[in-house]
Formats: structure tokens, C-alpha cells, sequence
């Protein structure tokens, strides 16, 4: 649900605000519309200053130290500066090891030699060229045409001198040194990147240090581009600034507000202030809040989409993977990505859909593209299970169809209900009238269906509703209106409605095409599995069977696990959202960071 909030008006001298950021900064409630990219040259300093923290936090957290690496304590005093020279010399030097010891492996294939004949060979006019190719572009005739020596040959490379004026393919320079002098190269350098690392294994010490410093500029940017909304009035002697927090929040606020001795009024917001979207929904809905953010906020007079997301979106998802013992991997990826630092918030989301996905793959009788309604153990519980076919068609079909059905009917009493609530009872005839029709129409139809009511009874019923629909559908859908304008709209809404209800329903047929997909494509794998097993008498076979199974199995659950959330994120995006009305008008509710001590 939204949560209610509350306006505040303060007015104080220009040049007063800084402080009162500062101070609306400790509260760490009170939500100030501001931008959140640099909009000056100070802004854009700040943010150069953050990006400059965030790269060497980074750049000292990707470094990988040898085990038992000793941080090697200093004493500079600009950690900053310290932070940025040791990881650049540590980069020039690992690279400068790394090409080293490429060089010695290069030089290891020429051998040792004197590099004083070579330059008298020079001097004396007989040039010689230092080649490597791979075995398949080495020609042995070669050898007949010119004065060539193979001073190497392995599986990956041939290495060869030529003397003689033209170069043949393959030519590298010469060798400047030998592999003994480079050797003693690479172990000075060795021996500084050692020392480097001490000096990063210090400084992965200290990065709370930094990122306190980065989170301490945030608050800075923060504090710093809402000062600069503070209205200026009153020949620029006085600003102005408004700012919004937590209906439930208003004592403290109040309190706090209070002790700073600013002038302020305090007045409940409105739809018209505008004021930022703060949800407050329970523990299981507010891990689908990240779905609803991708589409936008409602208004502040709107609903919050999110507990009818957290119910469609983990049934969609489910029946999409369809497979009770893909939804066992999932809460497994789920418990593991608790350990990752990057991945911990989005954990609980992954065991809410796998446990989702246990259930209804249950339902579904599928484990890993098993038909689980063929064990012996399942005997007692099997009417539970989802018919293969249900009145001649697919089982799964007709689920896909009747919670597609149902799902546009919640949109459309959603609508209907907002509607009211915004505009009133006699201003919602028209959208009252297209839910009473269709939303009405599918219940008695489905009490018909199921024998509760005769089909004498249904009639009559119907007719009743369309009648009545059809007052609010055509002259009364606005009062504001000629009737014959409002009929002529009505017609048109008609047709829209009509044929666009149709191919709403039908595309939730997706959820069944793609569940099916995935349970043919693990029953593929499944039998590959056998027809490599055999009967199964001989061990290594059992190993080809395991790994093609689980690699099978694994791209498998892959592919549904995408089609999987896009396809249920379109549903509700799409049909639900259109056919409810919804409007992501809102912006997020952003308080001012929180002053750090």
C-alpha cells in the first residue's frame, strides 16, 4: 500500500540553507525533490570525487594477494593519494612480471648464445632474421633454398634462423639478451611486486576507511543539489524549500524540527503537491517491490500494484518453469547467492520463486520431466494432480486460460473500484458498466458452467447485466457529455474492447507454451540420458549418463528461468496493468542521506 506523508514548508533566510540540509541530513526522513545527477561545476566536482573513491575500492578489491600476503604499514597521510600511486605502480609492475616471464618462455626456445657474434655477423654484412611459426606453416623445403638453421621445434611452435636478405614468413625480432639476463630481471621485478603487494594487502585493511570517505562525499552531493531547490523570494532575502516524510514519522520529525528552531508549516500532502511514493507492504510483498520499480510508481491517489505482482508473478513464474525439482535448484541458487555480498539482497526473491515453483510443479506432477504421477507412492494423493486433459483440451491450456481470465477480471474491479475512489461514483458509470458486464458475465457463466445455477436462471441473469451495463456502457459513460456523443463512444469503446480482451486472454496462453517447452526439452535430455546409459551394466557409461543429464538439465533450467521472468513481468506490465488502469505518474521516496559521525 502508499504510505500517507506529510508536507513541510520551511522559510528561512538565503544562505540559511546549507545548515538546515545539514540538519534535515541527521533526521534522515525528510525527502527533498532534487536531482540526482551533478548539475554544476561543484556538483560535478563531488561527483569526480566519488567516482575517484568507487574506481580504487574497486581496483583494490579485484586484486588477488598470495595467500599469507603481510600488510605492510606506512605512515602517508592521504590515503587517497597513497591508494591511487600503489595501485597504479602495482598494475605497470604485474604486467611488466607477466611480460617478463612470457619473455623467458619466448627466449628458452633459442637457447644460450653470444650475442657479440651475432652483432660481428651484423657488421660483416650477413643479416640474420629470427622467425616462429606453428608446424603446419613451417616448410621443410626451406631449408634447401636458403641458409636455415631450426634451433627449436615443439607442438605448438617451430623457431629458426635465416641468413640471407629477404625474410621469409613468421619474422619476430631478435632476441636482445638472454633468458639467464632476463631471469634476473624478472626477479628484481618479482621482488618489488612483492613489496607492492604488502602495501595492497594494507590498503584492502583500510577500505572501510574509503568507503566511508566515498559514503561521506554521497551525503555531501546529496545535501549539496537539494540546497540548491531552496525558492528564493523577497528579493533573494528569504528561500523557500518543501520537503516530505513518513506520515507515521511526524513526532519525531516534529521533534527534531524543533531543536533546529526553523519556521516552518506542516500540512497533510496531496495529490496536487506531488509528494514522493513510499510503499509499506509486509516482508513477503516488498521483495516484489523491485518488479513495480521497473515499471515506475504510482500517483499518490493511485494503488500500490505491488501485492497483486508478489501473488501473479510467482504463480506465472512457477507455471512457466512447471518443474518441482527445478524449483528445488532454485531455492538452492537462492541460499547460495545469501553468501555473495553483490547478490544477498536479491536471495530471499530467488527461494520465494523456487518454493513457488516446488509447489506448483507438484501440481503440475513434473520433476525434473518426470511424470511423478506414474510413482506408486503418489497413488493415494494423485487427484490432486492437474488432469492431463480437461474437457478435451490440455490441462495445462485451460489452467493458463482460466488464470488468465481471472487475472484481467482482478484488473478490471481494480479499475473500477480506483475509479470511484478518484472520481467519484457518478463519474465511473461508464467503467462500472464494462466491469459489471465482463466480470459479472464470467461469473454466472462459470456457476452455469459448474451446474450451481440452470441455464434458464444464467439467462435471465445475463440479460439483466448487460441491460444494466449497457446504460452505464453508452448514455451515462459521462454525464458531462451529449448523450449522443456518449453513445457513439461507447460503440467505439466497444470494438477496443472487444477485440482487445480477446488477445488479452489469449496471451496468456504463453505460461502453457512455455512450461510445455521446457518439460519436452528435460524429457530430451532425459532420453538422450538412457540411450547412452543402456542397460546400464557398464560404469563408465554412468558417467557420460550423469554429466549429460546435468548439463542438459542445466541449460534447460537456464532458458526457463528467462522466459520465465520476462514473460510473467509481461503479463503484469501489460494486460494487468492496462486493463486496472494503472499510471506509474510517482517518483521513489528519497530522504536525505543520513549524516555519517
Amino acid at each position: 500500500m502508499i504510505g500517507k506523508m506529510t508536507k513541510y514548508s520551511f522559510v528561512l533566510l538565503n544562505g540559511e540553507q546549507n545548515g538546515l540540509i545539514e540538519s534535515l541530513q541527521d533526521i534522515g526522513l525528510m525527502d527533498i525533490n532534487r536531482s540526482i545527477k551533478p548539475v554544476d561545476d561543484h556538483s560535478h566536482k563531488i561527483k569526480s570525487e566519488i567516482e575517484l573513491l568507487d574506481g580504487l575500492i574497486q581496483g583494490i578489491g579485484k586484486v588477488e594477494l598470495p595467500e599469507g600476503t603481510q600488510p605492510v604499514p606506512y605512515q602517508e597521510e592521504d590515503l587517497v593519494r597513497l591508494a591511487g600511486g600503489t595501485l597504479m605502480l602495482y598494475t605497470e609492475a604485474e604486467a611488466e612480471v607477466n611480460k617478463l616471464r612470457k619473455e623467458i618462455e619466448d627466449r628458452k626456445a633459442w637457447g644460450e648464445f653470444d650475442h657479440d657474434i651475432l652483432r660481428k655477423l651484423s657488421e660483416a654484412g650477413i643479416p640474420l632474421h629470427f622467425h616462429r611459426l606453428s608446424p603446419k606453416a613451417f616448410k621443410e623445403e626451406w631449408a634447401d633454398e636458403y641458409a636455415l638453421s631450426v634451433i627449436s621445434a615443439r607442438k605448438d611452435a617451430v623457431w629458426f634462423v635465416v641468413a640471407a636478405e629477404d625474410s621469409l614468413p613468421g619474422e619476430i625480432p631478435a632476441p636482445t639478451c638472454s633468458s639467464a639476463d632476463t631471469a634476473l630481471q624478472l626477479q628484481e621485478k618479482e621482488s618489488y611486486l612483492h613489496q607492492l603487494q604488502g602495501e595492497i594487502a594494507e590498503l584492502k585493511r583500510r577500505l572501510p576507511e574509503l568507503e566511508a570517505m566515498r559514503e561521506k562525499e554521497y551525503v555531501k552531493l546529496d545535501g549539496y543539489l537539494a540546497g540548491i531547490t531552496a525558492v528564493p523570494a523577497a528579493e533573494d532575502t528569504i528561500v523557500t524549500l518543501v520537503g516530505y516524510a513518513p506520515e507515521e514519522n511526524e513526532a519525531a520529525v516534529t521533534e527534531a524540527l524543533e531543536k533546529i528552531n526553523v519556521l516552518y508549516l506542516k500540512e497533510k500532502a496531496t495529490v496536487q503537491d506531488n509528494p514522493p511514493i513510499r510503499f509499506r507492504n509486509n516482508k513477503f510483498v516488498r521483495q516484489f517491490e523491485v518488479l513495480t520499480d521497473m515499471y515506475g510508481r504510482p500517483s499518490y491517489d493511485g494503488f500500490d500494484p505491488t501485492p497483486f505482482i508478489s501473488i501473479f508473478f510467482l504463480l506465472f513464474f512457477a507455471l512457466c518453469m512447471g518443474d518441482a525439482g527445478y524449483g528445488l535448484i532454485l531455492i538452492l541458487i537462492g541460499l547460495l547467492l545469501k553468501k555473495v555480498d553483490s547478490f544477498k539482497d536479491m536471495a530471499p526473491l530467488v527461494v520465494i520463486l523456487g518454493v513457488g515453483t516446488v509447489i506448483v510443479g507438484f501440481f503440475l506432477h513434473t520433476f525434473f520431466s518426470i511424470d511423478i504421477a506414474q510413482w506408486k507412492i503418489f497413488e493415494p494423493i494423485k487427484g490432486i494432480f492437474l488432469p492431463d486433459e480437461i474437457a478435451g483440451y490440455a490441462g495445462g491450456m485451460v489452467l493458463s486460460i482460466v488464470v488468465g481470465i481471472f487475472h484481467l477480471c482482478l484488473a478490471m474491479v481494480v479499475k473500477a473500484i480506483q475509479a470511484v475512489k478518484v472520481n467519484g461514483f457518478a463519474a465511473s458509470l461508464g467503467t462500472l458498466g464494462w466491469t459489471l458486464l465482463i466480470v459479472g458475465g464470467v461469473i454466472v457463466g462459470a456457476l452455469a458452467l459448474v451446474g450451481v445455477l440452470n441455464t434458464a436462471a444464467a439467462k435471465w441473469i445475463i440479460i439483466a447485466i448487460g441491460v444494466i451495463s449497457a446504460i452505464g456502457i453508452f448514455p451515462l459513460n459521462n454525464l458531462q457529455r451529449n448523450k449522443f456523443a456518449n453513445v457513439g463512444l461507447g460503440l467505439w469503446d466497444t470494438y477496443n474492447t472487444a477485440t482487445g480482451l480477446l488477445g488479452d486472454v489469449l496471451s496468456y496462453l504463453r505460461l502453457y507454451a512455455l512450461g510445455l517447452a521446457g518439460s519436452m526439452l528435460g524429457m530430451a535430455f532425459n532420453d538422450m540420458g538412457k540411450m547412452v546409459l543402456g542397460d546400464g551394466s557398464n560404469a563408465l557409461l554412468w558417467i557420460f549418463f550423469i554429466l549429460l543429464v546435468l548439463v542438459g538439465h542445466t541449460l534447460n533450467i537456464a532458458m526457463c528461468a528467462l522466459g520465465a521472468f520476462v514473460h510473467p513481468l509481461r503479463l503484469n506490465f501489460l494486460e494487468f496493468f492496462k486493463n486496472s488502469g494503472y499510471e506509474a505518474t510517482g517518483r521513489n521516496y528519497n530522504p536525505l542521506k543520513k549524516q555519517t559521525k
